[in-house]
């Protein structure tokens, strides 16, 4: 603790962004450049540094905060980044896209503003590359082990980092043209720039990390020949299963599910232009779903220039401060203005959120394509549509943006390595992360009767829809259970359980 008065001394004031109109001319990240260093030294310095400190507690890789930020006061950036990598694989990632619930459990919080460790935790990881801190730490020696990644999103890259620098020889698998998963192709650029995921996927090829894109694993390349040809596999796939709409009218043109808008948009930001590309431009767009899913097409809708945009959310519109029913330190639903909604905001003159907002059906133009939505209010407790609440909005572009049910249900990788899935939809898996299997057969597996030996499962593929953080601490925990099975125990660190669930009301 550098200053024992500082959280008395000053306020919160987070690290400004570039003006609206400014970004939304662009794909650059919200943030200009390399953040404001005195501005980050001096919010670090409102850290109490706690002598329990709960912040640690929000972060599921259990981040040293109360550490980092002491020398990020100081401007001690080489030991801050010490400290910050000594937990998180790619804090570049976090500090952009973790919505930060370690800020929501920061004692700060009970009664007055948290610290900005998001701002914090990105400067730190920015100064790092800009410095020179950031290079390769291939391993001392190899163990003569090899393993199998399949998954290059962020749980993979975590585990394929540690199981690398742990010695063994690692292969990662990428059914896509490129790396990253979603964070190659789900997130918008305007969140975070490829440059840093690329610059860390080269980091780990200088480690000894090997890639292989464009393989589907259990089409292109036999999942058994796989894991017959390996000392382990894990498994980091994601949850991909996309929600579904079934309401009269979901078969019109027009109609597409977030993933595949983003995908596209992040492709041809990516330089492709040989594709048939799908374009908010001139549109009336309408985005069902409140997430944070949604507010990335909202975003990139804006920069395409759509003609307008309304969003809708299911659930009631959360007041401005926590409520009782959902006491400190849990991460609370209180109304949040992302800088996609400050964005529609600025250009609309008011935020382009819809609550408790059903969509009924959508209707045809008579040519196939979607016209209009029609949309009901409903209860925020039962969800049920008013009678009398019903009415229509005008829709040429309709993006689904419902979130995700679990990894993928069919295909070779669940029949050749005989997955099963557990009650909430996920590839079942033991306490140790080892996959739980049944004999794989032509129709698939129907019961778990044993435990994959040597195949392990990471990230939301066996957690299920889950935060960038969660992914990154799940990978580092299956690097973990792998390392202890191919060398009878390891030193590397297993930030979370199977079972562990994250402080949410």
């Amino acid at each position: 603790m550098t200053d024992p008065h500082g959280f008395l001394r000053t306020d919160r004031r987070p690290v400004p962004a570039r003006p609206v109109q400014e970004r939304l001319g662009d794909w650059d990240e919200v943030h200009a450049g390399r953040t404001r260093l005195p501005l980050v030294s001096e919010q670090a310095g409102r850290c109490m540094d706690c002598g329990i400190p709960f912040c640690h507690s929000g972060c599921p890789l259990g981040n040293l905060i109360p550490e980092w930020n002491a020398y990020a006061r100081k401007g001690d950036w080489w030991a801050a980044a010490e400290r910050l990598h000594a937990t998180n694989n790619f804090p570049e990632f976090t500090g952009r896209l973790c919505p930060a619930p370690c800020e929501d459990s920061c004692v700060l919080s009970i009664n007055a503003d948290p610290v900005t460790i998001k701002n914090v935790e990105q400067t730190i990881a920015d100064e790092s590359w800009a410095r020179g801190y950031a290079e390769p730490r291939p391993p001392g020696r190899l163990s003569g082990r090899t393993v199998a990644v399949v998954g290059s999103g962020p749980a993979g890259l975590a585990a394929a980092q540690q199981l690398t620098r742990a010695g063994h020889s690692v292969t990662v698998y990428e059914r896509a043209d490129r790396l990253g998963g979603l964070l190659r192709y789900g997130i918008p650029a305007f969140k975070l720039e490829k440059c840093h995921l690329d610059r860390r996927i080269e980091q780990m090829r200088a480690e000894g990390t090997e890639f292989r894109t464009g393989v589907r694993v259990g089409d292109d390349l036999d999942a058994r020949g796989l894991m017959d040809g390996n000392d382990a596999v894990v498994i980091a796939v994601g949850a991909t299963e996309r929600r579904e709409l079934p309401v009269p009218g979901r078969e019109l043109c027009g109609i597409h599910q977030a993933m595949e808008y983003l995908t596209l948009a992040n492709r041809v930001a990516e330089g492709d232009r040989d594709l048939a590309v799908l374009t908010a431009e001139g549109r009336h767009v309408v985005i069902v779903g409140g997430g944070d899913t949604g507010a990335d097409c909202l975003g990139t809708v804006l920069r395409q220039g759509a003609a307008s945009v309304v969003q809708l959310d299911i659930n009631p519109e959360p007041g401005p401060v926590r409520p009782d029913t959902e006491p400190w330190p849990v991460r609370p639903r209180i109304y949040r203005v992302s800088h996609a909604h400050e964005e529609a905001r600025d250009r609309a003159g008011g935020d382009p959120r819809h609550f408790c907002a059903a969509t009924l059906g959508f209707d045809d133009d008579g040519a196939g394509r979607v016209c209009a939505l029609r949309l009901a209010e409903v209860g925020p407790a039962d969800r049920t549509p008013r009678p009398g609440t019903e009415h229509v909005i005008r829709a040429d572009l309709v993006l689904l943006a419902l979130g995700f049910h679990g990894p993928e249900r069919e295909g070779g990788l669940v029949r050749q390595l005989g997955l099963v899935l557990d009650d909430r939809g996920n590839y079942a898996r033991t306490d140790a992360f080892e996959a739980v299997t049944a004999a794989p057969s032509p129709a698939g597996p129907s019961a778990a009767d044993a435990r994959a030996g040597g195949v392990f499962i990471a990230g939301d593929a066996g957690r299920g829809q889950s935060l960038v953080v969660w992914a990154i601490a799940e990978g580092r925990s299956a690097a973990a259970a792998t390392d202890r099975y191919l060398n009878g125990s390891t030193m590397l660190p297993a930030p979370v359980a199977p079972h562990d669930r994250p402080l949410v009301a």
